[in-house]
């Protein structure tokens, strides 16, 4: 069943053309990939799909609902959340006080409650140990799961992670991977942004590629990261695979 839908999403910025004519669906379930190159559109894409831009023409239809050009924190309540690639908590608060915030905002929920829900929450992600700490204090790795605490306590139905695995080393990776198949698990649906091809083989059904704002490939990980043009985009050479470049970084 069709949970998240963008057909034919376009945004503008004067003359250039960020994001062109991108469609594709997102399954309920279903965790899609989305790669392309620095510049591509995937971060501009998301801000569309969240309502931080409203796209120049298409439609995005969330749930049955066309939610095209309605706000943020509309959307969210709706059952969309996003986390950032620049983390930045309240660095004043604490831990247990961040995810409190989304749980109350955008969870729309009593104090009591959000106050249950970002405990579990918190024991969720493994942050439970560290819920007292000033959010400004913690790890990077911990920062990253903070934003993944902050999407959850939402209680949003399709995720929208955009790079929650920048700045991470091999190890954190995996514990990150291990992470998103649990929240998967527990019924999320969700579209990975990511460089790290690594991460995105490691946890997608499928995967969108963008480039220069176009998608020019949907298909499974095996066949997309073999798919010539792909390759063209990424590496500038064909014949290398790249399913061999599972290392790459960088921002939209």
């Amino acid at each position: 069943m069709v949970l998240l839908e963008c057909d034919n999403v376009t945004k503008n910025f004067g003359a250039l053309s960020a994001v062109h004519t991108v469609s594709f669906a997102l399954n309920r379930g279903e965790a899609l990939g989305m790669i392309g190159p620095n510049g591509a559109g995937k971060s501009t894409l998301f801000n569309c799909i969240i309502g931080l831009y409203r796209p120049t023409q298409g439609r995005i239809v969330f749930n049955g609902r066309d939610v095209t050009g309605m706000k943020p924190h509309q959307i969210c309540r709706l059952g969309m959340a996003k986390t950032s690639q620049t983390v930045e908590p309240f660095r004043a608060m604490t831990v247990f006080e961040n995810v409190l915030v989304a749980a109350l905002h955008g969870g729309q929920m009593r104090m009591a409650e959000a106050a249950r829900e970002t405990a579990e929450v918190l024991e969720f992600v493994g942050l439970e140990d560290q819920s007292d700490k000033l959010s400004g204090d913690i790890s990077v790795p911990a920062r990253r799961r903070l934003e993944l605490a902050k999407a959850l306590a939402t209680r949003a139905q399709v995720l929208l992670l955009d790079e929650n695995m920048a700045g991470l080393n091999p190890n954190e990776i995996d514990e990150a991977l291990d992470l998103l198949r649990k929240i998967r698990e527990s019924g999320k649906s969700m579209i990975v942004v990511e460089h790290i091809m690594r991460a995105v083989m490691g946890i997608a059904d499928r995967i969108v590629v963008l480039n220069y704002g176009a998608k020019i490939a949907e298909g499974k990980p095996s066949e997309v990261v073999n798919d010539p043009q792909v390759v063209e985009a990424y590496l500038g050479s064909k014949g290398v695979s790249l399913a061999h470049e599972s290392d790459g970084r960088g921002n939209d």
